[in-house]
């Protein structure tokens, strides 16, 4: 038996409103979609819906007191709160260079947590 589930692309800035044809767990079809990203992003997010996760985690000796901080790639979108929770623990010390790895492998994801901007020490 077929479903179809709708969503609304987020592949490009188009945001292109996508109806995935599924059987059982299967994509049988994706439409709507105007250029290959919809159709790569329906796919997936029927089938191994994953994100990016942004935060910031605390800084020791720092001109500011956080940093922002991101996956280095997407994770399995049930991993998000795992992840969240994990970075409520970090504490780095100042300096931190944008790129640095800040923590790898976040909740056993394979995936690093990296600095997204640079904090001078006091």
């Amino acid at each position: 038996m077929s479903k179809t589930r709708e969503l609304t692309c987020i592949g490009c800035p188009m945001g292109c409103s996508l109806a995935v044809e599924l059987e059982d767990k299967n994509v049988i079809k994706v439409t709507g979609n105007l250029c290959k990203r919809g159709e790569i992003y329906g796919e997936k997010e029927c089938t191994n819906p994953t994100r990016i996760v942004t935060s910031t985690v605390y800084v020791q000796d720092g001109e500011i007191d956080a940093v922002s901080v991101k996956t280095q790639n997407d994770i399995p979108k049930d991993k998000i709160f795992e992840v969240v929770a994990a970075l409520n623990e970090v504490k780095v010390k100042a300096p931190v260079k944008e790129g640095d790895t800040i923590v790898e492998n976040i909740a056993n994801t394979g995936v690093n947590i990296i600095a997204t901007k640079n904090v001078q020490a006091k």
